[in-house]
């Protein structure tokens, strides 16, 4: 095999990558346990999603101009197969779930259970920073390792500055409450649907990501105990709401439950699958944590069980107070549906207070996360050379990557404070699904290649479960639409280009590196 094949498809030993993370320049500290890990995910998992896309998916999305690029990759393959044409192809949107979005949490939550166990099972294997980029290292290959490294770095930055922009929004929101008002110029995107908005910069948007930023450089177990706070209060105003929202129930809203049958259960899961983007953080903990064949598996569990109870019952509850067809994209009702409905039925205002503080939690949380799994992220792929070696340093006193931690908070800060992304959600959506794919191969090749190898948790019954979390990946997948598949397809193009005249040559399996060395 050439050599140029051979680097590509080269696998990290498992052994060599734990080797390397106990290296004194590079070691990170030890202390979180299974509770703080749980909150993490929880933290990750719950964030502006919840308060926004249930009513989104509920409602259907529906674009002003009609466009192929708008329809989904799943409808597009169905009237080609069965019309051999896309004249019946839904371009102007994507169907409504209605009621029936609590059918798609619990879809989403499926296909996330599964995919967890293939994470579970290799992060307590493979106890590294790094996730699914350092798992396809041990099992898939380097080029397989950097496509999905680059990925993710896709999925944090631009989820974590569309949830910068709305916190800058519900921030300036909550501000007016007290009668303060913070002037448009400095409190908007400068740039939103394409179109210059007045603004200079959006402030709250860019100092949050900032303050968030100096907190995960003084180290992980005061921004635990910060999310830790964070998670507590935001799950007090989601019960809070499940409750009293549950009085203002109208059960003939929940009629007709499923409007557009299955297919519209598979696209309200596609758009809402982002809401559950961020378990997966967890197994960045790995470096950091306490017993992380124990308490990974732990941690990642059971945040999903925990966000999936919360999620059903917010859907139900939220799709029972008012029409679906209420919450049409575009209108403040989408944009904002609990805090519409609370005060279209004139809730209480202390329950307003809540809710808003809550969402506002949910967002600080999440972002507080998101930031700390794509600092490891960037950490993991220097130490292997994919990166420059300034994104792998550690601070002497904080024992935390803080270069990469600045940079991360300038890359998602700055922007953050000039662009409001729309479509975040699916970009973020397509990138995790393809991560997961590659995770739960993974642990199929790791069974075959390396069966005695110890396992802390085991994935029960395989081939069958990674297989079926592939399949509902892949299912989900074609609910998004053509113009994110070619977006992504265009990320990954600009990284394969990085790759090969990058970081392929700085790679410690480059062979003219390791003739050279050889000839010395």
């Amino acid at each position: 095999m050439p050599n140029g094949e051979s680097q590509l498809l080269r696998t990290k030993s498992i052994d060599k990558l734990i080797a390397d993370s106990e290296d004194p320049q590079s070691r990170l500290k030890k202390t979180l346990g299974p509770w703080s890990l749980t909150a993490l995910g929880i933290g990750a998992i719950i964030g502006s999603g919840i308060f926004v896309l249930t009513g989104t998916a509920a409602a259907g999305e529906y674009y002003k101009a009609p466009s192929i690029l708008n329809a989904q990759v799943m409808d597009l393959l169905v009237n080609l197969l069965r019309y051999h044409s896309t004249a019946h192809v839904l371009e102007h949107g994507r169907p409504a779930a209605g009621p029936a979005i609590a059918l798609s949490f619990i879809l989403v939550a499926l296909a996330c259970s599964f995919a967890g166990l293939c994470y579970a099972e290799l992060a307590s294997m493979i106890p590294i920073a790094g996730s699914a980029y350092t798992y396809s290292y041990a099992t898939l290959g380097e080029i397989f390792a950097w496509i999905i490294g680059w990925d993710l770095i896709l999925e944090y930055a631009v989820s974590n500055i569309a949830v910068a922009v709305g916190f800058g929004g519900y921030f300036k929101d909550a501000l007016q409450n007290f009668h303060i008002n913070l002037p448009d110029r400095w409190s908007i995107p400068v740039i939103a649907d394409g179109h210059l908005t007045g603004a200079w910069f959006n402030v709250p948007a860019f100092l949050v990501v900032f303050v968030l930023t100096v907190l995960l450089i003084q180290g992980i177990r005061e921004s635990a105990e910060t999310n830790n706070v964070m998670v507590g209060i935001k799950i007090a105003a989601i019960l809070t709401f499940i409750v009293a929202g549950g009085m203002l129930v109208n059960p003939a809203n929940w009629h007709p439950f499923a409007p557009n049958g299955f297919a519209g259960v598979v696209t309200g899961g596609a758009i809402i699958f982002f809401t559950y983007i961020g378990f997966d953080s967890v197994s960045t903990a790995a470096e950091e944590s306490t017993n992380p064949q124990r308490d990974l598996p732990f941690g990642i569990i059971a945040s999903l069980v925990v966000c999936t109870v919360l999620y059903v019952g917010v859907a139900i509850v939220l799709l029972g107070m008012m029409k679906y067809t209420t919450f049409m994209s575009g209108t403040p009702a989408g944009d904002a549906p609990v805090g519409y409905a609370l005060r279209h039925l004139h809730a209480n205002h202390v329950l307003q207070a809540i809710i808003i503080i809550g969402a506002i939690m949910g967002m600080l949380s999440s972002l507080l996360v998101f930031q700390y799994g794509q600092t490891r992220i960037w950490f993991a792929m220097s130490r292997d050379g994919l990166l420059p070696k300034l994104f792998s340093k550690v601070h002497p006193r904080f024992k935390t990557p803080h270069w990469s931690t600045w940079i991360a908070g300038a890359a998602v800060g700055i922007p953050a404070g000039i662009i409001d992304i729309g479509t975040a959600a699916d970009l973020s959506n397509i990138g995790t699904l393809f991560a997961f794919v590659l995770v739960s191969l993974g642990v199929i090749l790791l069974r075959r290649r390396q069966p005695e190898r110890p396992r802390g948790f085991r994935v029960p019954l395989v081939p069958w479960f990674p297989l079926i979390s592939i399949a509902f990946c892949v299912v989900l997948m074609t609910g998004l639409t053509v113009l994110t598949w070619i977006r992504f397809v265009g990320w990954l193009a600009i990284g394969l280009v990085i790759y090969f005249s990058y970081s392929r040559k700085r790679s410690e399996f480059y062979q003219p590196r390791k003739a050279a060395a050889l000839s010395k």
